[in-house]
Parts: C-alpha cells; sequence; structure tokens
C-alpha cells in the first residue's frame, strides 16, 4: 500500500495527479465540502461568540469511513484541495472530520495552481501548514451568507411564497437588475438626426460617405425643422476637401482572462452562460485524455481575479510566439500588473498549462463546446503576449458652403496581436480612396440622406454585463458569480430572453420587500465594503468573529422591525368571481414561480388552475376591450387586450386611461411621465400623483 496519500476534492484529478506521483501514493478524491452547517436550522451559536455548528454533510459517511481507512494505511497526508479559500476550508473540514490532528501522521497542505507534472512535483517538495486566514475568511463568508438567508428567507415565505430565498450577494443582484429595469422603463427618448453626404471621387467608381459635423464646432441636429434649415443652405453648395490629416492608432493587445473577462468574453463570443462557463473551465482544468498524451490539464485555476502570468510560462509563450508568428510579433512590454487594489493575487491568470499544445492538436480530442473554450483561453493567452496592432489612419475635412462634413478611413500597418485574437466589434474602414484624396479635391454629390433617430434606453443587463457590473462594484468574487446569477435564475426572480436578464413580477415583490426592510443589505457600497472586509480576514488583518459579530445585530433588528411591521400584512387568497367550471367554486388568487395564477380553494379535491389577467382600468386603444397584465412564457410582465387573439394589441409599458391632448392617441406611463405612442406626436406630460 502506498506510503503517502493525496486527498483531493474531485473525482476526475485522481487519474491525473495519480499518473505524476506514480506507484508511491495513493490519491483519493473528498467529492467537495465533507462537513456544513445543519439545514434544518441556522446552525450557528450566536450566544457563544457565533460558533458554527458543523456537521456531516447527509451521503458522506460512507465516504469518510474509506477515507479514515485510507489514513490509517497511510504514513503521510497531503491535504491537495483547491488552491482558494473554498479549498483551504474544505481541507480544514476534512482534517476535522478525518481528526488528523489526534494521529501521529504527517499531514501537510500543498496546492497548485495547474494539475502539470512540475506543479505537483513542486507542490510536494513545499508543503506548507493549513492557511487559517483562508479558512476563516470561507467560515465568515459562510456565516454571514447563513446569516442573512435563514433571517430573511422565512418573512418571504410567509408574506409572499415558499421556497423563496435572501441572500448576501444575490439580493443586491436582483436590485441592480431592478434598478436597470426602472431606469428603462423611465426612459423618455428625444429625437435628433443624422445627415450624410453620398460622395463620388475622381479616384473610384465607388462612392463614399461624408457625416456632417457642424461649422468650427460640432452641431447637432435636433428636429426636422434644423434638418430643412441646413439642406436648404447645402442644396447648391460644392464638397471640397478642406483639411487631410494623417495618423497612426495603436490597438492594444488583450490582457490574460480573469474569471470575470472569461465569463464575459464567452458569452459574447460563443454565448454560453457563466455556468456553462465555469462548468466547462472546471473540466478543461481538471484534465481531459488526449489522444497519445492521456489525462492532462489544459489549463490553469479557473477562480482568480489576478492577470498575473508565472515567468515561466510567460517565457515559454514569447519562444512559441516567435518561432510561430516571428520576433517582430513578440510583446516588448513586460507589465502584467493588477491595476486594481482589491485584487487576490494568489493564482495566476488563466492561461493554456502548455502553450505548444495549439487548439488545432488537441481539436481531434475535445467535444466541440470544450474545444471553443480551450481555443478562446489560448488564443487571449497568446495574443497577450504579442505586440500592438497599428493602424494607419486618415480623417478628411471637406467644405460645404459654411457647414463641414467628415470622412474618416484607417488601414492596419502592422497586425501584432489581431494575427491570434481579433475582435467582432473591430470594424476597419478601409482608406482605399479616401487615401488617396488632396486638399482641394471636389467631390461629386450623388445624394444626401437625412435620418431620423430616437435615443435609446440603457441597455438590459446580460450575464456578461451584469459580471461586469459586479466585478467593478466589488460585489461578490470570481466563485461566487456564476452561482449568483444561477440562483436568481432558479427562483423565477430573473428570466434571460436572448441573452436579456428581465425582472419578473415575483422578482419585483422580493427586491422591494428587500429595499423597503433590508436597506443596508441591498446596499451595493455596503455589500462592496463587506467584500474588502472578509478580503482582509484572509489577509489576517482582521478577525473573523469580529466581522460577524459586528454584522449580527443590525441584521437581528432589521428583521425584529421587518416582522412586526409585516405581521399586520395578510395575504390571504384574493377571492375572484370566475367560477371554477370542474366544481363550482369562486377561484382565488395564488402565487407560482412565475407570479399570480387563478386556482380552485378546493384543491387536493380539485386541482383546477387557470391564467390569472389583472384589470388595470384602461380600455384597448385598437378595440376598446379591456387592458389586462400579461405574462410570456418565461414570466416577463407585458399589457395586452383581453380579446386576444383577436385583438393584437400589447404594449411594455403600462397605458394611461386618457388619450394624448395633442393628437388622441394611447399615452403610456414612463416613469413619472405620461408620453405620447405616436412618434410623429412625441407629446409628453408629468404624471397625475
Amino acid at each position: 500500500m502506498a506510503g503517502s496519500l493525496v486527498i483531493v476534492e474531485s473525482p476526475a484529478k485522481v487519474k491525473t495527479i495519480k499518473k505524476y506521483l506514480g506507484s508511491g501514493y495513493e490519491v483519493t478524491a473528498s467529492n467537495g465540502h465533507v462537513r456544513d452547517l445543519p439545514k434544518s436550522t441556522m446552525g450557528i451559536d450566536v450566544e457563544h461568540n457565533f460558533e458554527p455548528k458543523y456537521i456531516t454533510i447527509r451521503g458522506k459517511g460512507e465516504l469518510l469511513a474509506k477515507l479514515k481507512k485510507d489514513v490509517k494505511k497511510a504514513d503521510k497526508i497531503y491535504l491537495a484541495t483547491d488552491p482558494d479559500r473554498e479549498g483551504e476550508a474544505i481541507s480544514w473540514h476534512l482534517s476535522k472530520a478525518l481528526k488528523l490532528n489526534d494521529t501521529d501522521k504527517k499531514v501537510y497542505r500543498i496546492s497548485f495552481n495547474e494539475i502539470t507534472k512540475n506543479a505537483i512535483k513542486d507542490a510536494i517538495k513545499h508543503p506548507r501548514q493549513l492557511d487559517m486566514n483562508l479558512v476563516d475568511a470561507q467560515q465568515a463568508r459562510r456565516v454571514l451568507d447563513r446569516m442573512v438567508g435563514y433571517s430573511i428567507s422565512p418573512l418571504l415565505w410567509a408574506k409572499v411564497k415558499r421556497g423563496l430565498s435572501a441572500g448576501r450577494v444575490q439580493s443586491v443582484a436582483l436590485r441592480m437588475i431592478c434598478d436597470r429595469e426602472a431606469q428603462i422603463d423611465a426612459f423618455i427618448p428625444e429625437e435628433y438626426w443624422s445627415l450624410e453626404a453620398e460622395l463620388l471621387t475622381a479616384y473610384s467608381k465607388k462612392g463614399v460617405n461624408a457625416k456632417f459635423y457642424g461649422t468650427d464646432t460640432k452641431l447637432a441636429i435636433n428636429n426636422k425643422e434644423e434638418m430643412n434649415t441646413i439642406l436648404e443652405a447645402i442644396k447648391d453648395a460644392k464638397y471640397i476637401v478642406s483639411e487631410i490629416n494623417e495618423g497612426e492608432r495603436v490597438k492594444k493587445a488583450p490582457i490574460p482572462f480573469t474569471t470575470s473577462t472569461l465569463q464575459q468574453e464567452s458569452s459574447k463570443k460563443l454565448n454560453y452562460s457563466t455556468q456553462k462557463t465555469m462548468r466547462l473551465a472546471q473540466q478543461l482544468y481538471e484534465g481531459v485524455d488526449i489522444e497519445g498524451k492521456g489525462a492532462i490539464a489544459l489549463i490553469t485555476y479557473l477562480r482568480t481575479d489576478s492577470t498575473r502570468i508565472a515567468a515561466e510560462a510567460d517565457t515559454a509563450a514569447r519562444e512559441f510566439i516567435g518561432k510561430t508568428y516571428g520576433e517582430e510579433y513578440i510583446s516588448k512590454n513586460t507589465v502584467t500588473k493588477n491595476a486594481k487594489s482589491n485584487v487576490q493575487d494568489a493564482h495566476e491568470a488563466i492561461r493554456p498549462t502548455d502553450v505548444t499544445l495549439t487548439p488545432a492538436m488537441v481539436k481531434e480530442s475535445l467535444p466541440r463546446e470544450l474545444f471553443r473554450l480551450y481555443q478562446l483561453i489560448w488564443k487571449r493567452f497568446v495574443a497577450s503576449r504579442m505586440e500592438n496592432a497599428k493602424y494607419k489612419t486618415t480623417s478628411v475635412k471637406l467644405a460645404a458652403g459654411d457647414y463641414i462634413f467628415t470622412m474618416s478611413g484607417s488601414k492596419i500597418v502592422f497586425d501584432g496581436f489581431m494575427n491570434v485574437y481579433t475582435d467582432d466589434e473591430e470594424k476597419v474602414s478601409s482608406d482605399a480612396v479616401i487615401g488617396k484624396l488632396k486638399v482641394g479635391d471636389e467631390l461629386k454629390l450623388v445624394k444626401l440622406i437625412d435620418v431620423q433617430h430616437f435615443t435609446q434606453p440603457p441597455a438590459h443587463y446580460t450575464e456578461a454585463s451584469l459580471v461586469k457590473a459586479l466585478e467593478e462594484q466589488g460585489i461578490g468574487r470570481p466563485s461566487t458569480y456564476a452561482p449568483t446569477i444561477t440562483t436568481i435564475m432558479a427562483r423565477h426572480y430573473v428570466v434571460k430572453e436572448q441573452k436579456n436578464l428581465y425582472v419578473t413580477e415575483l422578482g419585483q415583490i422580493v427586491n422591494s420587500m428587500m429595499v423597503n426592510y433590508f436597506g443596508s443589505i441591498v446596499d451595493k457600497d455596503f455589500t462592496a465594503n463587506l467584500e474588502q472586509l472578509l478580503d482582509s480576514v484572509g489577509d489576517g488583518k482582521v478577525n473573523w468573529k469580529t466581522v460577524v459579530s459586528n454584522f449580527y445585530p443590525d441584521l437581528e433588528s432589521a428583521v425584529n422591525q421587518a416582522s412586526k411591521e409585516l405581521e399586520n400584512v395578510k395575504i390571504a387568497d384574493e377571492v375572484t368571481d370566475v367560477i371554477c367550471e370542474n366544481c363550482g367554486r369562486n377561484m382565488v388568487i395564488k402565487y407560482g414561480p412565475h407570479g399570480k395564477f387563478l386556482a380552485c380553494p378546493g384543491f387536493p379535491d380539485c386541482k383546477n388552475t387557470k391564467p390569472y389577467f389583472e384589470k388595470i382600468g384602461v380600455a384597448c386603444p385598437k378595440c376598446g376591450g379591456d387592458v389586462v397584465i400579461k405574462k410570456t412564457k418565461k414570466g416577463r410582465i407585458y399589457y395586452g387586450c383581453s380579446n386576444a387573439p383577436e385583438c393584437d394589441f400589447m404594449s411594455w409599458n403600462k397605458p394611461f386611461a386618457l388619450p394624448c391632448p395633442k393628437c388622441g392617441s394611447y399615452m403610456v406611463e414612463k416613469g413619472n411621465k405620461l408620453l405620447c405612442m405616436n412618434e410623429e406626436c412625441g407629446y409628453s406630460e408629468n404624471k397625475p400623483k
């Protein structure tokens, strides 16, 4: 039997690590956590300095018994769980559950950022003790999250419906989505116009477009009248080149991926959800069977907010670039510092473990989804070690009477990193024609193109933009982004339609309750400050129980206050005049995962249910029927006619009872304004209180 026992988290790593360590080592897996707080109670002894009451996770008894037998047979125990707070805590829980401190065995903690032969051998050579600062940082998070969840969720169950939950980070994420929806709902479009001239030069049969600029200063065109004034002024104008400026533009090489930027790019380029990205990245990190090479870990650890790269990996990448693309492609820049102060620099950025293992070499061995993610990570890393791309730019001013039109073009002089990694949004306008123009050239007008536009509301959050916003505001950490988004979608607080995240009726109810009664919990600044405190626990600067003991009294006070105020709020089933066709009872309004629905009060004898359409007291502008609140299949609210499908009226904004006083069209509520839906009219007024 092996003299040394190595315990890892995931069974997927066992095969890869065993291959590197050889017969003197037994490698086994804990399958994640083995102890946790109980599900039935809060599990925190508030009276005795907030001591957590850990129990063995249900179903882990057999596994622990096997691990205990393995421990008895070994003389050295290496705890090799993941290299982060969570991994450190799992190692600590294992040492407690297996009573490793009570044995005469030598117990070590080892960690590695990548599952490669060198990294694992090096970790075995340099074992360490458990880092209790990291363990305490994880305990603090777990205890705070449990306090919030177990204190607030019962109020949601009592007043809204069972099965709902509140969370320290998820409630802030929900609030951010609700706030964005409110901004979009309140947005009033403003009119503006654009003007372009399609022109012909003496150098090409193909036309070029010049944009209206103004006079010496940029001029906005706000309405049709202003446009007509300009068109009248330039109707007989000649288009003469008055100024040409040439320059250079540099597009900087990207930095390597962090967890957040990987999730964002993976969403944009591959259309993967944050959860899917993390699941696939986990497989690439743990090891994949590659033909002719066996199980190989393809990328470094996937939970990181550092952009640092190890010196050996940097050297290997530069050598590879020189041989593959040429010396001129190797970046001269060596600075890889993290710009932000709150970065946890324990890990490297996410990169391939072996840069010479190109995507083409592993394509046949990987399923398509894994291949596409590996290719994205590989290309981004190689690009980060390459030179910037360089462009030659040309900008041209054209005099048209008293006004100026402008044109610009650019062409790549040196593609640099773009040889490997390009941004789809990078559109290069060719300066083949523009580059030939000279000052004094006259261009022939083909036509003027004047177009009316309206300003657009802020964009809905997508998973990628929400992750970016959470990271920018210091809410959550790399390991929490994906679970947070997954949770609020699983609870039906938020739905995803064509990448966009929309809040449901249920989400609005939960958010308004959290904002009204637990303002500090859903306050972005408070949550970000708490995250920094938790980081300080990990750095050994703050005691974890100090953070918890300072947090708890305010939470307890808010819960007690909310309980008192909500005592008088009785959410009884509202009886309607809709008769159940199965048993003749009056149906009642209930809450489901997607909001309100009609149900027979005779349940379980009668299980009849129907959709509930709530009237808003407004007549349909198309047919005069009732406008009712409806929901898409996924639960997003809109307003439609009760006579559907015969009448197809629908509006995302709530229609107003009175017509527009200017043109007679219907109006909708937009924040604190009423807006006419006839674009040509554009009438708006303040909403009556």
